[in-house]
């Protein structure tokens, strides 16, 4: 029996999703691509689940895409665009999916995060990473600028080191990861999966109704002018103050005492 490719669990509001190809440092074949999206868009439709941890199986995060299938693709008689365009598209669409999810998605990363695998974690909201890990957008290396990596990369990060990590292809490690912004939180690695649970379960604690309003606010309004942030901003602040849960927030906290949330 073929083992999934994707594996998640919920437990305690908070969904854990697993790329399953250790064997493989889960590349991102298309059969993963499809299985990750296929999760998260259902997860993304689940109100009982407040946080999702996205983590990786076995000694790696992400080490990209799988290079055998992309070389695979070049035998169609258009030496494989076709199957290049619709690969790239669909792998943007997962990762613009996830900053579209009304949960904060938290990676957990260990090992390495490379190219596409690097991408996925300037994807995500918020990553913890063990403290030997290493980050590279690195197919310059092998002759493919990873352009479409570079779109999350320099929307977490100062241009000028996303230009020089895309350039060099060299690793940075996890300190300098957390420097630069790509990541939240380091642990060591027999206590990263602690560490990315409390984070998960602090935010999960949280009125839900108002952290899917604050995340949906807070990259919609990173895109405006100034101006036009502040007014979308005070119209997402009244919806959220209506809220039946805020109203009750408020009182307990002048009250002293425990919110009573429905």
């Amino acid at each position: 029996m073929t083992e999934a490719l994707v594996r998640c669990d919920v437990a305690e509001r908070v969904a854990v999703v697993e790329m399953n190809r250790p064997s493989a440092l889960n590349a991102l074949s298309d059969g993963l691509l499809a299985a990750l999206t296929g999760t998260l868009t259902a997860l993304a439709a689940d109100p009982a689940v407040r946080v999702v941890v996205l983590k990786g199986a076995g000694k790696a995060f992400c080490a990209g895409h799988d290079l055998k299938e992309m070389q695979a693709g070049r035998a169609a008689p258009d030496g494989g665009a076709a199957y290049f365009a619709d690969l790239f598209t669909r792998c943007g669409a997962l990762m613009q999916l996830i900053p579209a999810m009304p949960q904060p998605v938290i990676a957990q990363v260990q090992g390495i995060a490379t190219a596409a695998g690097c991408q996925l974690v300037a994807s995500c909201d918020m990553a913890v990473a063990a403290e030997d890990t290493r980050f590279g957008v690195n197919g310059v290396n092998i002759g493919l600028f990873c352009s479409t990596p570079m779109v999350a990369l320099s929307r977490n990060i100062p241009r000028k080191q996303a230009f020089e990590m895309l350039t060099t292809g060299e690793f940075i490690p996890a300190e300098r990861a957390r420097d630069l912004g790509l990541i939240n939180r380091i642990a060591p690695p027999d206590g990263l999966e602690a560490e990315t649970m409390t984070l998960a379960q602090t935010v999960a604690g949280k009125l839900g109704a108002a952290v899917r309003i604050g995340k949906r606010a807070f990259y919609e309004q990173a895109g405006m002018p100034l101006d036009r942030a502040y007014d979308y901003t005070r119209d997402v602040m009244v919806e959220n103050m209506l809220l039946r849960d805020t109203d009750e927030g408020i009182t307990a906290f002048i009250e002293k005492r425990k919110p009573d949330w429905a």
